[in-house]
């Protein structure tokens, strides 16, 4: 199992920025996606942003333009710049991790933010 710890969360301004960051117990080149959600009606995750091994990225309409993803090997981390934040963005986000068929998921991370 993957241990997965995001942080970065807060309260931000309308317009505002924000980066969340998330670190994997073991190194992400085991891994072969990497990504965040946040909750959706009815107790669904929906995908924001996703990252795979060689570096494919892809992004949820509502934050495509405005939301980059990243990740740092070195550091076992994947990080979600988050710019232009808009009030539909407050949710929690969870940081998602897919190897080999299993999926893992961090605790999730906070994000308000106020119009």
């Amino acid at each position: 199992q993957v241990q997965l710890v995001e942080s970065g969360g807060g309260l931000v301004q309308a317009g505002g920025s924000l980066r969340l960051s998330c670190v994997a117990s073991i190194s992400i080149f085991s891994i072969d996606t990497m990504a965040w959600y946040r909750r959706a009606p009815g107790d669904q995750r929906e995908l924001v942003a996703s990252i795979t091994r060689d570096n494919s990225t892809k992004y949820a309409p509502a934050v495509k333009g405005r939301f980059s993803i990243s990740r740092d090997k070195d550091k076992n981390a994947v990080y979600l710049q988050m710019n232009n934040l808009k009030p539909e963005d407050t949710n929690v986000y969870y940081c998602n991790a897919i190897r080999s068929f299993l999926s893992d998921w961090g605790p999730g991370t906070l994000i308000t933010v106020s119009s």
